[in-house]
């Protein structure tokens, strides 16, 4: 299984890709960093940070995406951006008909730890033994995502299986909902057709 992990941010937003199973090895697909410039306006560095995630959406064609849950902080601005940033990694993922999952930076830190508590270095040291990988990932947003990828894998199938439901089900409101609307818009008001007179 292939999960995008995003660990949301305006400024840097960490894009981390791994691929395993629970109980197997993983392995390090990507990792990168979207960067918007905080001089740029509000609305553009929002859709920076879209067409940064849907490109590499596109390319690394992950089979579910994992973002790190928003908490409230004492910088109401800050949170704002971040809370932002993660919608559009759900909406991005849910366009394409991805499972998305919210998982706590602490469930995060303690997949790949131990600790829920743990702090930025030991989730970097712990990630870059996991996926074998010769040097850390840098900067810590980059490194957490990759924590939130590989604790959304080892979450198991079970949780997957809720995740694809959810979906269905979405998508099965939604074709709904499209069928409502073209009723609607090929009837006009008192029950006559758009196209002609009622004879």
């Amino acid at each position: 299984m292939r999960v995008m992990g995003v660990d949301p941010g305006l400024t840097r937003c960490g894009v981390g890709v791994v691929e395993g199973a629970p109980g197997k090895r993983l392995h390090l697909v990507h990792v990168s960093v979207v960067r918007t410039d905080p001089a740029e306006d509000h609305a553009l560095r929002l859709l920076g940070v879209e067409r940064g995630i849907e490109a590499l959406m596109d390319e690394l064609a992950p089979d579910a995406v994992a973002v790190e849950r928003v908490f409230s902080q004492h910088n109401v601005r800050t949170v704002m951006g971040t809370a932002q940033a993660a919608g559009i990694a759900m909406l991005a993922a849910a366009r394409r008909g991805l499972p998305v999952a919210l998982h706590t930076p602490s469930e995060a830190k303690a997949a790949v730890t131990g600790n829920g508590r743990a702090d930025k270095a030991q989730v970097t040291k712990m990630v870059t033994r996991l996926l074998s990988l010769e040097t850390a990932p840098k900067p810590a947003d980059a490194a957490d995502a990759l924590a939130l990828a590989i604790c959304h894998v080892w979450r198991g199938s079970a949780q997957r299986r809720l995740a694809r439901a959810q979906v269905s089900r979405i998508e099965e409101l939604a074709r709904a909902e499209r069928e409502r609307l073209a009723a609607r818009s090929t009837t006009a008001p008192g029950g006559r057709s758009r196209g002609g007179s009622v004879q």
